[in-house]
């Protein structure tokens, strides 16, 4: 089993579980500072809810793959490399988005949680449903991310998943150690080590991506010849431009240390011109961003227990 392709899936549930975390813990802490134990079962509803929403989202789209995996049409090739090219750009557009929202609006969390459940309590009948709300937002959002990125990697198998549940079950135990048991942990720091080490998992799958769509012309080529009859002939590439380097022999990225590369930081053993230019403007313009809001200080204390 490849054990290296869990760890981009680890590092992401990671840091979005304890994202997650935060807020489920900050409701915790205002419905026993307001007295409102009695509402805490709309805390564990929502949580449980936004798993499952999570979890059967990303189902579906495993189904819709499979199903052009095994499709017998004649066009099934095409779409299912622009199906996956589809699920790469989502996936990236959304992390790259919470990964820089997050780090600028860190700061305001507590406050900003506190004001909803503040709201939600003074709607009596409705405030159950409101911190439910609350919370399932807060998970389904962290879930539905995860889930992309799980089924646009899942061409690796099943270790993916393993490595979601990995990181999914230390995020919980971040959260316990948090606000159960009171222990300080640097969460500025936390979220900027695995910011960056999530900047390498997701400038990788733009790699990734630009791949899926030459192989997707390159399936039209072989429908088509007449159309894009040199796709893929040679070292050459279909729609990303001459070879950069072949370390197919020297470094592949089906055997270790090259797989480890290749799953961390998106390393791959045949690169083409396209592909460095893609992987060089996501680091000019989301690293450049996410690198510019760690300037912002930030403020991710957890609210501290009432005594």
């Amino acid at each position: 089993m490849n054990w290296s392709a869990a760890l981009p899936t680890f590092f992401i549930t990671l840091r979005e579980g304890v994202e997650a975390a935060l807020v489920v813990g900050i409701v915790f802490a205002c419905l026993q500072q307001a007295q409102q134990q009695k509402l805490q079962r709309w805390v564990y509803l929502g949580v449980l809810i936004g798993i499952l929403a999570s979890f059967v989202f990303g189902l579906l789209i495993h189904v819709g793959l499979q199903g052009l995996q095994t499709s017998k049409q004649l066009y099934a090739p095409v779409f299912k490399q622009l199906f996956e090219v589809g699920l790469g750009v989502i996936a990236i557009a959304m992390l790259s988005w919470m990964l820089i929202w997050m780090t600028r609006q860190a700061r305001f969390l507590k406050a900003e949680i506190e004001g909803s459940v503040k709201s939600a309590l003074g709607g009596t009948d409705s405030a159950g449903w409101a911190i439910f709300s609350l919370i399932f937002i807060a998970v389904f959002r962290e879930g539905l991310e995860t889930a992309l990125f799980i089924v646009a990697k899942f061409q690796e198998g099943l270790t993916p998943v393993l490595g979601a549940m990995g990181g999914l079950a230390i995020a919980v135990i971040i959260g316990m150690l948090l606000f159960k048991w009171s222990i300080r942990i640097n969460l500025s720091r936390f979220f900027q080590v695995m910011g960056v080490l999530l900047l390498l998992i997701v400038s990788g799958l733009v790699i990734s991506v630009l791949r899926h769509v030459d192989a997707a012309a390159i399936a039209f080529s072989q429908i088509n010849p007449e159309v894009l009859g040199i796709c893929g002939q040679g070292n050459t590439s279909c729609l990303l431009g001459p070879q950069v380097w072949d370390f197919s022999t020297i470094l592949p990225d089906r055997q270790f240390p090259g797989i480890l590369l290749k799953t961390l930081f998106g390393y791959t053993q045949k690169l083409y011109l396209v592909q460095a230019i893609g992987y060089l403007l996501f680091w000019i313009t989301v690293g450049g961003l996410y690198f510019r809001s760690l300037s912002q200080p930030t403020q991710l204390k957890p609210a501290a227990k009432s005594s």
